[in-house]
């Protein structure tokens, strides 16, 4: 009797042993409709990067889905959901970034045929043209080119279209994009990756410009360092990351650029144009 409570025990020591080895999946905190970013058909650049992180780690992508909206951090990476989210702002102060592992800008967008070539704020023919500018959140909270414009007198002729938008239709952040090549607005400022991917889908031949200045006094951004987010206090997941990023920079740029990312931290950092 003791000998088969012996064989079992082992059994079950052997059987412990190979499930405590599988290593836990890489809980990713995500949008499912939010290209070029991330989808729930993982054809984002962030789904891609999530999965060479993942199997840098030896392990799976396990996804906790949810609208990146006001309370998605509340309601994923501090709700305990998940574990990293893939692009938050370095600044960004509800979780601790790692490393930043690429920089970008808002860019106009215009299309090619009109020649426009707008690329500052302070460009006085902004006063006589159509703007689309982002709007962030369910609160219509506006992104920095609407705060830049207004502070130059030009609310009358913005147009504003929301970042994240309805939720029904596929890809709703290209609607500003499209608004360019449809004539429904003269030129758009958007959030780099945004217009660099959203470019190439369109039929209509579309220019994206940094825009200048990169900083509008006393302190209004327009470009920004991105990076991945843990939990605040995760150190051991943030130095994992950390070390992920310089192993596999080669490859993350490799990404970005497939997605048309307009860069402003290497050195062959070119617009969509």
């Amino acid at each position: 009797m003791s000998s088969r409570f012996s064989v079992v025990a082992a059994l079950l020591l052997t059987a412990t042993s190979i499930f405590a080895a599988e290593p836990a999946p890489l809980r990713v905190c995500s949008d499912p409709n939010n290209l070029p970013f991330s989808n729930s058909r993982g054809e984002g650049f962030e789904n891609r990067i999530a999965q060479l992180i993942a199997q840098d780690l030896g392990t799976k992508v396990s996804y906790y889905w949810w609208a990146q909206r006001r309370g998605f951090v509340r309601n994923t990476l501090n709700a305990g959901k998940c574990d990293v989210i893939i692009g938050i702002p370095g600044s960004f102060e509800l979780a601790t970034p790692t490393r930043p592992y690429y920089r970008s800008s808002y860019v106009f967008v215009t299309r090619r045929d009109r020649k426009i070539g707008v690329t500052s704020f302070d460009d006085p023919r902004l006063h006589k043209l159509k703007i689309g500018v982002q709007m962030i959140g369910d609160d219509y909270a506006s992104s920095p080119p609407a705060h830049a414009l207004a502070n130059r007198g030009m609310t009358a002729n913005i147009t504003g279209y929301m970042v994240y938008g309805n939720y029904a239709d596929e890809n709703p952040p290209r609607r500003i994009v499209d608004a360019v090549a449809n004539g429904e607005v003269d030129v758009s400022a958007v959030w780099g990756p945004t217009a660099g991917y959203f470019i190439r889908k369109s039929r209509v031949p579309l220019v994206a410009r940094p825009v200048e200045p990169q900083f509008d006094l006393p302190f209004l951004p327009f470009v920004f360092d991105i990076s991945m987010g843990v939990r605040r206090g995760d150190t051991a997941l943030k130095d994992r990351l950390d070390a992920i990023i310089e192993k596999r920079r080669k490859e993350i740029d490799a990404i970005l650029r497939d997605y048309g990312v307009p860069r402003l931290d290497v050195a062959d950092a070119r617009s969509s144009s």
